[in-house]
Protein backbone atom coordinates (compact mmCIF):
# COMPACT_ATOMS: atom_id res chain seq x y z
CA UNK A 1 0.00 0.00 0.00
CA UNK A 2 1.02 3.37 -0.72
CA UNK A 3 2.05 6.16 2.07
CA UNK A 4 -1.14 7.87 0.03
CA UNK A 5 -3.78 5.80 0.29
CA UNK A 6 -2.65 4.86 3.44
CA UNK A 7 -3.02 8.93 4.47
CA UNK A 8 -6.00 8.79 2.64
CA UNK A 9 -7.76 6.05 4.29
CA UNK A 10 -6.52 7.36 7.89
CA UNK A 11 -8.24 10.65 7.31
CA UNK A 12 -11.44 8.58 6.10
CA UNK A 13 -10.90 6.85 9.62
CA UNK A 14 -10.97 10.11 12.26
CA UNK A 15 -13.76 11.81 10.15
CA UNK A 16 -15.73 8.72 10.27
CA UNK A 17 -14.41 8.70 14.12
CA UNK A 18 -15.56 12.17 14.82
CA UNK A 19 -19.12 12.19 12.95
CA UNK A 20 -19.59 8.87 15.40
CA UNK A 21 -18.58 10.75 18.63
CA UNK A 22 -20.38 13.90 17.64
CA UNK A 23 -24.09 11.69 16.82
CA UNK A 24 -23.05 10.07 20.21
CA UNK A 25 -22.99 12.91 21.78
CA UNK A 26 -25.94 14.77 20.31
CA UNK A 27 -28.12 11.70 21.17
CA UNK A 28 -27.18 12.06 24.56
CA UNK A 29 -27.82 15.38 25.16
CA UNK A 30 -31.22 14.79 23.27
CA UNK A 31 -32.17 12.09 25.69
CA UNK A 32 -31.06 14.12 28.82
CA UNK A 33 -33.09 17.67 27.44
CA UNK A 34 -36.10 15.61 26.40
CA UNK A 35 -38.89 18.33 27.10
CA UNK A 36 -40.93 16.12 29.68
CA UNK A 37 -45.05 15.97 28.72
CA UNK A 38 -44.56 17.60 25.37
CA UNK A 39 -48.27 18.96 24.23
CA UNK A 40 -49.90 19.19 27.06
CA UNK A 41 -49.38 23.05 27.43
CA UNK A 42 -50.44 25.37 30.48
CA UNK A 43 -52.58 24.62 33.01
CA UNK A 44 -56.17 23.31 31.82
CA UNK A 45 -58.62 23.19 34.99
CA UNK A 46 -60.44 25.81 35.98
CA UNK A 47 -60.48 24.65 39.66
CA UNK A 48 -56.54 25.47 39.40
CA UNK A 49 -56.92 29.55 40.73
CA UNK A 50 -53.80 31.70 41.22
CA UNK A 51 -52.98 33.78 44.92
CA UNK A 52 -50.73 35.93 45.41
CA UNK A 53 -49.67 35.70 48.99
CA UNK A 54 -49.29 39.00 51.29
CA UNK A 55 -45.36 38.37 50.90
CA UNK A 56 -45.32 38.11 47.21
CA UNK A 57 -45.23 34.48 46.37
CA UNK A 58 -47.93 33.33 43.68
CA UNK A 59 -49.60 30.47 44.55
CA UNK A 60 -50.41 28.25 41.42
CA UNK A 61 -52.73 24.91 42.38
CA UNK A 62 -55.97 23.29 43.73
CA UNK A 63 -57.04 23.42 47.49
CA UNK A 64 -55.62 21.02 49.34
CA UNK A 65 -52.65 19.55 46.91
CA UNK A 66 -50.60 16.55 47.75
CA UNK A 67 -47.52 18.89 47.85
CA UNK A 68 -45.95 22.29 47.73
CA UNK A 69 -42.93 23.58 46.03
CA UNK A 70 -41.01 26.77 46.30
CA UNK A 71 -39.72 27.54 43.00
CA UNK A 72 -37.11 31.11 42.43
CA UNK A 73 -36.93 32.31 39.00
CA UNK A 74 -35.80 35.96 37.39
CA UNK A 75 -37.63 36.81 34.55
CA UNK A 76 -34.94 36.88 32.51
CA UNK A 77 -32.88 34.30 33.58
CA UNK A 78 -31.93 31.96 30.52
CA UNK A 79 -32.01 28.90 33.02
CA UNK A 80 -35.35 29.05 33.88
CA UNK A 81 -36.24 30.03 30.88
CA UNK A 82 -34.98 26.50 29.77
CA UNK A 83 -36.54 24.78 33.41
CA UNK A 84 -39.80 26.25 31.89
CA UNK A 85 -39.57 24.94 28.23
CA UNK A 86 -38.31 21.34 29.25
CA UNK A 87 -40.73 20.88 32.59
CA UNK A 88 -43.11 23.66 32.36
CA UNK A 89 -46.09 21.13 30.73
CA UNK A 90 -45.25 18.48 33.07
CA UNK A 91 -45.46 20.84 36.08
CA UNK A 92 -49.06 22.12 34.70
CA UNK A 93 -49.71 18.53 34.67
CA UNK A 94 -49.17 17.47 38.03
CA UNK A 95 -51.15 20.78 39.03
CA UNK A 96 -54.09 20.21 37.48
CA UNK A 97 -54.09 16.69 39.07
CA UNK A 98 -53.64 18.01 42.39
CA UNK A 99 -50.66 16.54 42.96
CA UNK A 100 -48.31 19.84 43.32
CA UNK A 101 -49.05 23.45 43.98
CA UNK A 102 -45.95 25.94 43.15
CA UNK A 103 -45.47 28.97 45.25
CA UNK A 104 -43.56 31.04 42.04
CA UNK A 105 -41.52 33.67 44.47
CA UNK A 106 -39.52 36.23 41.50
CA UNK A 107 -36.42 37.95 41.91
CA UNK A 108 -34.93 40.80 40.09
CA UNK A 109 -30.97 40.31 40.37
CA UNK A 110 -30.69 40.31 37.04
CA UNK A 111 -32.80 44.06 36.08
CA UNK A 112 -29.72 45.23 35.63
CA UNK A 113 -28.84 43.40 32.45
CA UNK A 114 -31.88 44.09 30.76
CA UNK A 115 -32.03 46.97 27.73
CA UNK A 116 -33.97 49.09 30.08
CA UNK A 117 -32.26 47.81 33.44
CA UNK A 118 -35.38 47.24 35.24
CA UNK A 119 -37.15 44.74 33.11
CA UNK A 120 -37.37 41.62 35.61
CA UNK A 121 -39.42 44.20 37.98
CA UNK A 122 -41.67 45.04 35.77
CA UNK A 123 -42.04 41.51 34.31
CA UNK A 124 -42.81 40.63 37.78
CA UNK A 125 -45.39 43.30 38.31
CA UNK A 126 -46.87 42.04 35.84
CA UNK A 127 -47.21 38.70 37.06
CA UNK A 128 -48.59 39.80 39.92
CA UNK A 129 -51.16 41.82 38.26
CA UNK A 130 -52.14 38.32 36.32
CA UNK A 131 -52.40 36.46 39.57
CA UNK A 132 -54.29 39.02 41.81
CA UNK A 133 -57.63 38.26 39.41
CA UNK A 134 -57.61 34.49 40.32
CA UNK A 135 -57.44 32.90 36.87
CA UNK A 136 -55.16 29.73 37.36
CA UNK A 137 -55.29 28.67 33.74
CA UNK A 138 -54.79 32.12 32.33
CA UNK A 139 -51.41 33.05 34.99
CA UNK A 140 -50.08 29.27 33.79
CA UNK A 141 -50.09 30.51 30.39
CA UNK A 142 -48.88 33.88 31.07
CA UNK A 143 -46.10 32.60 33.06
CA UNK A 144 -45.10 29.55 30.50
CA UNK A 145 -45.16 32.28 27.66
CA UNK A 146 -43.49 34.89 29.67
CA UNK A 147 -40.09 32.36 30.28
CA UNK A 148 -39.98 30.68 26.93
CA UNK A 149 -41.46 31.91 23.94
CA UNK A 150 -41.09 35.96 24.91
CA UNK A 151 -38.44 35.86 27.17
CA UNK A 152 -35.85 38.58 26.40
CA UNK A 153 -32.14 37.83 26.05
CA UNK A 154 -29.92 38.56 29.11
CA UNK A 155 -27.99 40.56 27.54
CA UNK A 156 -29.60 43.76 27.04
CA UNK A 157 -33.46 42.70 26.20
CA UNK A 158 -36.49 43.91 27.32
CA UNK A 159 -40.08 43.88 26.43
CA UNK A 160 -42.22 46.99 27.11
CA UNK A 161 -45.30 46.75 29.38
CA UNK A 162 -47.57 46.97 26.57
CA UNK A 163 -45.74 43.85 25.13
CA UNK A 164 -46.42 42.66 28.47
CA UNK A 165 -49.94 43.35 28.81
CA UNK A 166 -50.39 41.85 25.15
CA UNK A 167 -49.02 38.35 26.22
CA UNK A 168 -51.77 38.65 29.18
CA UNK A 169 -53.90 38.97 26.58
CA UNK A 170 -53.12 35.79 24.75
CA UNK A 171 -53.19 34.09 27.72
CA UNK A 172 -56.94 34.82 28.48
CA UNK A 173 -56.42 37.75 30.79
CA UNK A 174 -59.15 40.31 31.35
CA UNK A 175 -59.08 44.12 30.37
CA UNK A 176 -58.83 45.64 33.87
CA UNK A 177 -55.38 42.80 34.35
CA UNK A 178 -54.31 44.32 31.15
CA UNK A 179 -54.29 47.84 31.95
CA UNK A 180 -52.70 46.88 35.68
CA UNK A 181 -49.38 46.10 33.60
CA UNK A 182 -49.49 48.35 30.82
CA UNK A 183 -49.45 51.10 33.60
CA UNK A 184 -46.98 49.72 35.99
CA UNK A 185 -49.62 50.00 39.12
CA UNK A 186 -47.43 47.32 40.72
CA UNK A 187 -43.83 47.87 40.08
CA UNK A 188 -43.82 49.61 43.17
CA UNK A 189 -44.99 46.36 44.85
CA UNK A 190 -43.16 44.01 43.05
CA UNK A 191 -39.88 45.41 43.59
CA UNK A 192 -40.76 44.60 47.37
CA UNK A 193 -41.57 41.36 46.87
CA UNK A 194 -38.41 40.45 44.87
CA UNK A 195 -36.78 41.72 47.84
CA UNK A 196 -38.64 39.63 49.75
CA UNK A 197 -38.00 36.50 48.02
CA UNK A 198 -34.33 37.27 47.25
CA UNK A 199 -34.03 37.54 51.14
CA UNK A 200 -36.05 34.11 51.80
CA UNK A 201 -33.60 32.49 48.86
CA UNK A 202 -30.30 34.02 50.31
CA UNK A 203 -31.47 32.06 53.87
CA UNK A 204 -32.35 28.70 52.44
CA UNK A 205 -29.32 28.37 50.26
CA UNK A 206 -27.20 31.28 51.15
CA UNK A 207 -27.13 32.79 48.18
CA UNK A 208 -29.26 33.88 44.92
CA UNK A 209 -29.35 31.27 42.23
CA UNK A 210 -32.08 30.69 40.19
CA UNK A 211 -33.50 28.80 38.82
CA UNK A 212 -34.01 27.25 42.88
CA UNK A 213 -36.38 24.63 43.56
CA UNK A 214 -37.25 23.70 47.44
CA UNK A 215 -39.32 21.26 48.84
CA UNK A 216 -39.53 22.55 52.52
CA UNK A 217 -36.36 23.48 53.24
CA UNK A 218 -34.33 20.58 51.18
CA UNK A 219 -33.02 22.20 47.67
CA UNK A 220 -34.17 19.60 44.53
CA UNK A 221 -31.64 18.41 42.51
CA UNK A 222 -32.90 20.02 39.00
CA UNK A 223 -30.17 18.06 37.38
CA UNK A 224 -31.63 15.16 37.46
CA UNK A 225 -34.80 14.67 34.69
CA UNK A 226 -36.92 12.61 36.65
CA UNK A 227 -37.24 15.30 39.62
CA UNK A 228 -40.85 16.70 38.72
CA UNK A 229 -41.82 12.99 38.51
CA UNK A 230 -40.23 12.11 42.08
CA UNK A 231 -41.78 15.34 43.76
CA UNK A 232 -45.44 14.02 42.79
CA UNK A 233 -45.40 11.01 44.06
Amino acid sequence: MSSRTAYILGGVAVVIIVAIVAYAMHSSSSNSQKVQEDGYGPVHDPAVSALLDSDGAIVLGKTNPAKTIDMYEDPLCPNCGSLEHYYGQQIAKEIDAGNLAVRYRMVNFLDSESGTKDYSTRAIAASDCVASAGDGPAFSKFHQALFTTKQPSEQGGSLSNDQLAAIAKDAGASEDVQQCIAKGDRVDEARDHAETAMTALKGAVGQVQTPTVLQGSTNVDLGSSTWVTSLSK
